[in-house]
């Protein structure tokens, strides 16, 4: 379930010698791959409509069949065409709806096939599935952040630790970095963007550029 607000994104340029009109973000050479290292673009899935699922009061993780909403299809195609330059040869989804949706958008605009990889979900709230709606998340969300996003020492907690999301996410990615030479597009949640680059909050339908080196797993 989404908890955060629009913000805007930017796509960095693909000159080596230039970075972004934020200045925060840089591209190191024009192929998808500098030796082992690929070019990600994580983009969160468009605004989704919980009202399907709130009018038939289903709880816990039946909010991850919510589709989009409308704004949020918009999102999705306007976020395709930003990323239209860029090359992408390969495409792969978190298997909730709102980022499948958001993928089979995305990837009829740009003509490639969507794969569907379960680490790329998004963060659990709790490990139970029992929770009742935004509320509960919210509350499971707030001491996630007391602890920093990680469990107590010696504690385990319903919800998952950030450096879990991080793990399992990193792993997606070896899998499918392996078989292209990228740049490859990632549809997924807020939490897994944070968790791998450090960037909370990313807005709906926006994205964040990320150099996955496998050798940082070494």
């Amino acid at each position: 379930m989404d908890l955060t607000a629009d913000r805007p994104r930017l796509l960095p340029t693909l000159d080596p010698s230039w970075t972004t009109p934020l200045g925060d973000q840089r591209i190191f050479n024009l192929s998808g791959r500098t030796g082992l290292v690929t070019q990600i673009y994580l983009v969160r899935h468009g605004e989704p409509d919980y009202t399907p699922v709130d009018s038939r009061g289903w709880p816990g993780m039946a909010a991850d069949t919510a589709p989009l909403s409308p704004a949020g299809a918009k999102q999705a195609e306007a976020v395709a065409d930003l990323l239209s330059g860029i090359g992408a040869t390969y495409l792969v989804s978190s298997p909730f709806t709102r980022a499948l949706q958001s993928a089979a958008i995305i990837g009829h605009r740009l003509a490639l096939g969507v794969r569907v990889d379960y680490d790329l979900r998004d963060w659990l709230p709790d490990s139970t599935g029992s929770w009742r709606g935004t509320a509960d998340v919210r509350a499971a969300r707030a001491e996630f952040d007391e602890y920093g996003g990680e469990w107590p020492e010696g504690v385990a907690r319903p919800w998952e630790p950030r450096s879990r999301v991080r793990e399992r996410a990193r792993a997606a990615l070896a899998r499918h970095t392996a078989s292209t030479d990228g740049p490859v597009l990632v549809i997924t949640h807020a939490l897994v963007i944070e968790a791998l680059t450090g960037v909370p909050s990313t807005p709906h339908g926006t994205h964040e550029y990320y150099r996955y080196d496998p050798a940082d797993d070494a």
